[in-house]
């Protein structure tokens, strides 16, 4: 084997580790730390972890030879127990790290101490918690040691072996918690027998409990020089044990989980027991018995002679051997023993002046080929570390499954080959021997075991799957005539795994090479149920037309995906199939647009159907204009043109009675064409329908002339809707008069008499005047007596109406006349100290205080003037003045335009006055009354504090546009780099 691959070297440590002390007789090793036994009674300590050591005499002040029989270290290196043979008698010493001087176990003296177990769990540097002792005279002891107090805190008397008298050769101790109790397990060696103790409680409970019970233990026959216990310990657990006995190497994996119950009520944590016979260890037929043991995760380490053989514990098998480099110039009798540090996960070797590291190089790595080779391959596999060794152990399961025929087996594990075996090879070899049926599964199972990555491959092998499907479903139909009617089990097992497949794969398979496939197998079915997979619902609904289930289609068209385009297309189709379930999908489907529908429902419509048979047709034309309010002309039209062709009319009268736009403020009463209503209705001789119509379209002589034709009834409520045009109204009414007079000609009298009778049913409307001329020559006049005679009376009292209003006229006329002759008359009243409401200055002015406004009448001294109804009185000149300044600027400039006329005229006046001329011109005059009075008109029609004016001024701002910039100017500038800050002392 290539030095560079070994598992396990060997290194000189420490060549004169006793420092004269003597040899070494034993030795022990815990957390880095080495404590060495000599033949002089030292104790030597190694720590090499911080690089130190030390030395103690066991032997101080005694004679003779004090050899070290046995040393034993904790796992952390503090704690050391040493037992000293003397001529004397044997003694046993506690010692820790931080001590100086070790102490006498007294309690023990006498005593050969071979083993100790300690409480891994529980133990502290401080403190050694429970230790289990044992002796060469069979005795288990329990003992505790606290570092403070330099002494034991107690010594109990365990166990002691009755039966068989035999020294404790081996101990070794487990703890675990348990519903808040302590769980001991044991066990312990003799050179013949393995014991188990376990129990719940302190030790000596546990061991007490074995007074009534048998004890649990393993013999073995056969001598060896020294029988040892060794646990392995990962992760300060143990995972499993080696018995160095006469027999063999027994061991076996511990579970201290487990809840076997055993008969004799013990619980047995050992499982996977196996014996390593000594035969396998040596050349010959001769075995071997190694002196001493050592134990790692997967090899035993074996003292055989000089070298150190290591052994596979899984398959028995020697991998190495270790060979040690001695010091010439001593004298030893070679490697004495070995020993474990568990915390450090170390091995030492030691001879009589030298110590040996045995280094560990990832002894896992070839685990996976041992289990392998032992055909454990789950083991193997968790052992693997990359793909490729994982690979060779799918390689041998799958061959193995192979080679005796199970193929679908053998597929799942050839899927999981990625690197040794290319994919070509794997299927090659399926279809050299005819296995369609497993290369589908190792198809499939490729499958899962491709990442996304992967697409390219991803969809070969899914569309070869495919084919294969297809090619068993095929095989089957042809083996099998019952197949195609699905009686056999295993074609409706391919069926449902197949779609299944098709489900599972839609995403990653070509659609247009997918249908190709299932289109030439002739799978109808299959190809419906992947393209509704794949959401080409076309395909789908047109497969279920062709079925005629149409319910089936319509089922997919309502899908929330589903292209409304679709509903469209397929309508004329699925209409013709089943009418009733497709107006119902169309009336649950909230966004089709019925216009869209229509040449579906022009082709429904043309076929011929039973009286009695509901037309969907015009039921879901209905639900759209009377549920939906639906406004399209089309839909209006189609429904009306239905309506039309029913031998009943009375469904047409109240399509064209509804107003369709009542639900908005300004909507149309109707949406159809009423032109081609009434080309419809006319085609179809609804003359009913006719006559509203022409009446809607205020075509009320149309309406008339069609109704008389149909029903005089219809004519005489046709006359009667027009009541805004009498004349018009008057001229229907003599229409309807004329055609009944005609329809009575040459009947009898009486039938005259009920012809003159027809006047009345015009509310007066028609008198006799009116419809004589429409009578035959021939009439009577006795016939006309009444009718006369009633009209006759109608006018006397009309003349007799019109005398009366002319009498109320006269009457009126004069109260207006005398109304006018007071008005002349009237006056107002005004004090001598009437204020001005403008100018707050008197109105009766005495003195040329104020001047007389051009055009105004002086009044004597004092300045023209305005008195209201109200009180308020006005200088002519202020009231002129407030009035424009109150009113907009088109008012003002009409009213200084009429003071400036009135001006002109008085100013004409005075000088035909100052040049002697007494006679003013003709019109002159009368010119200036005119405009005074148009004056008088635009500012003193009423009292502008009590008039229009003061209310229009309450809504004018106080600012005028035309002021902004006056108040503006006003503004003072903020500057606040000029502000100044006055400090005001109080």
């Amino acid at each position: 084997m290539d030095s560079g691959r070994h598992v396990f070297s060997v290194d000189l440590l420490e060549r004169h580790a006793a420092k004269g002390r003597g040899v070494i007789t034993c030795m022990a090793a815990g957390n880095d730390v080495i404590v060495l036994g000599t033949s002089k009674g030292w104790i030597i300590r190694h720590d090499f972890g911080v690089g130190d050591s030390s030395d103690l005499d066991l032997s101080a002040g005694k004679t003779g030879e004090q050899p070290i029989h046995r040393v034993f270290v904790d796992p952390g290196g503090s704690h050391c127990i040493a037992t000293v043979l003397s001529s004397g008698g044997a003694e046993t010493y506690y010692t820790h790290a931080k001590w100086s001087k070790p102490r006498v176990l007294s309690k023990l003296k006498g005593l050969v101490v071979n083993s100790v177990a300690w409480n891994r769990q529980q133990i502290t540097e401080a403190s050694t918690r429970e230790v289990i002792l044992g002796t060469d005279n069979g005795q288990l002891y329990e003992i505790a040691v606290d570092e403070k107090d330099k002494k034991e805190k107690y010594m109990k008397l365990l166990f002691e072996l009755a039966e068989l008298p035999e020294a404790f050769m081996g101990l070794q101790m487990e703890t675990a918690s348990i519903d808040n109790a302590t769980r001991y397990y044991v066990m312990a060696i003799t050179p013949t027998r393995l014991y188990s103790f376990t129990g719940i409680g302190s030790l000596d409970i546990v061991f007490a409990s074995y007074a009534d019970r048998a004890v649990r233990f393993m013999e073995l026959p056969g001598e060896i020089p020294n029988s040892e216990l060794h646990f392995f310990i990962k992760q300060r657990r143990a995972e499993h044990f080696a018995w160095l006995s006469g027999a063999g190497i027994y061991q076996g994996d511990l579970n201290f989980g487990a809840q076997h119950s055993s008969a004799d009520g013990d619980e047995n944590f050992v499982e996977n027991k196996a014996l390593l016979n000594y035969s396998k260890l040596g050349e010959g037929s001769e075995a071997v018995k190694p002196r001493s043991l050592a134990v790692s995760e997967f090899h035993f380490l074996l003292l055989i002679g000089e070298k150190v053989k290591v052994v596979n514990r899984i398959n028995e098998q020697i991998i190495e051997e270790l060979q040690f480099d001695h010091a010439s110039d001593s004298i030893s009798r070679g490697i004495i023993g070995l020993c474990s540090d568990a915390t450090a996960g170390l091995f030492y070797a030691y001879d009589q002046n030298s110590i040996f590291q045995v280094s560990v190089h990832d002894e896992g790595r070839d685990m996976w080929r041992v289990y392998l080779d032992m055909n454990e391959y789950a083991t193997a596999l968790a052992h693997c570390r990359d793909p490729f060794q994982r690979d060779q152990v799918y390689l041998v399961q799958a061959e193995a499954a192979f080679s005796v025929k199970d193929f679908f087996r053998s597929a799942s594990f050839f899927a999981k080959i990625n690197y040794i075996l290319s994919f070509e090879e794997i299927t090659l070899k399926f279809i050299s021997v005819g296995e369609q049926d497993a290369l589908r599964t190792f198809l499939l199972r490729k499958l899962d075991n491709l990442t996304k990555d992967d697409k390219c491959q991803i969809t070969m092998i899914s569309t070869w799957s495919t084919e294969l499907y297809l090619d068993k479903i095929n095989r089957l139909l042809l083996e099998d005539d019952t197949t195609s009617q699905n009686h056999n089990p295993e074609y409706q097992s391919v069926i449902v795994e197949f779609r299944a497949f098709l489900s599972d794969c839609k995403d990653v398979l070509d659609d247009a090479t997918t249908m190709r496939l299932l289109e030439s197998y002739g799978r109808v079915d299959e190809l419906v149920y992947f393209a509704s997979l794949k959401k080409h619902y076309e395909i789908v609904v047109h497969h279920y037309i062709q079925q005629g289930e149409a319910k089936k289609a319509l089922e997919v068209l309502q899908k929330p995906g589903v292209p409304i385009d679709l509903q469209y297309k397929f309508a004329p189709d699925l209409i013709m199939l089943d009418a009733y379930e497709t107006v119902e999908s169309w009336m649950a489907t909230n966004n089709l647009n019925p216009r869209k529908l229509i040449p579906a429902m022009m082709r429904y419509s043309s076929e011929p159907h039973a009286k009695n048979e509901t037309h969907e047709v015009i039921k879901y034309l209905e639900f759209c204009v009377h549920r939906l309010l639906n406004e399209d002309p089309g839909v209006h039209n189609l429904l009306l043109s239905l309506y039309a062709k029913q031998e009943d009319d009375s469904a047409l009268l109240r399509f064209l009675q509804c107003k369709f736009g009542k639900a908005q403020s300004n909507g149309p009463e109707f949406f159809y064409d009423p032109k081609y209503a009434l080309r419809l209705c006319l085609k179809e001789k609804r003359m009913r329908a006719c006559v509203h119509i022409y009446s809607m379209m205020s075509m009320h002589e149309e309406a008339v002339a069609l109704a008389l034709k149909v029903d005089t009834e219809l004519a005489m409520a046709e006359a009667d809707k027009v009541e805004d045009d009498e004349d018009l109204r008057k001229k229907l009414w003599l229409m309807v008069a004329k055609h009944v007079i005609e329809q009575e000609k040459g009947a009898k009298r009486e039938n005259i008499r009920k012809a003159i009778a027809f006047l009345k049913e015009t509310d007066g409307l028609l008198k006799i005047e009116d419809i004589l001329p429409f009578f035959p020559d021939f009439a009577l006049i006795d016939d006309f007596k009444e009718a006369i005679c009633s009209s006759l009376e109608d006018y006397n009292n009309q003349i007799e109406l019109l005398k009366q209003e002319m009498n109320d006229a006269t009457h009126g006329a004069d109260n207006i006349r005398n109304d006018i002759s007071a008005l002349a008359q009237r006056y107002a009243v005004i004090d001598s100290d009437e204020e001005c409401g403008v100018c707050k200055r008197k109105i009766l002015t005495v003195g040329g205080t104020r001047r007389v406004a051009r055009g105004y009448t002086s009044v004597g001294p004092m300045a023209p003037f305005y008195v209201f109804p109200c009180g308020h009185a006005f200088h002519a000149e202020c009231l002129i003045a407030h009035v424009t300044g109150c009113s907009n600027r088109a008012q003002a400039e009409y009213v200084l335009d009429l003071q400036k006329q009135l001006s002109l005229l008085g100013g004409e006046a005075t000088k035909h006055s100052n040049g002697n001329l007494i006679e003013e011109s003709i019109g002159s005059v009368p010119n200036a009354d005119k405009i005074r009075s148009q004056l008088d008109d635009a500012i003193a029609s009423e009292c502008p504090f009590c008039g229009d004016l003061m209310i229009r001024e309450i809504s004018l701002p106080f600012i005028f546009p035309e002021e902004e910039q006056l108040v503006a100017s006003w503004e003072i500038p903020h500057n606040p780099g000029t502000q100044r800050s006055l400090s005001l002392s109080l």
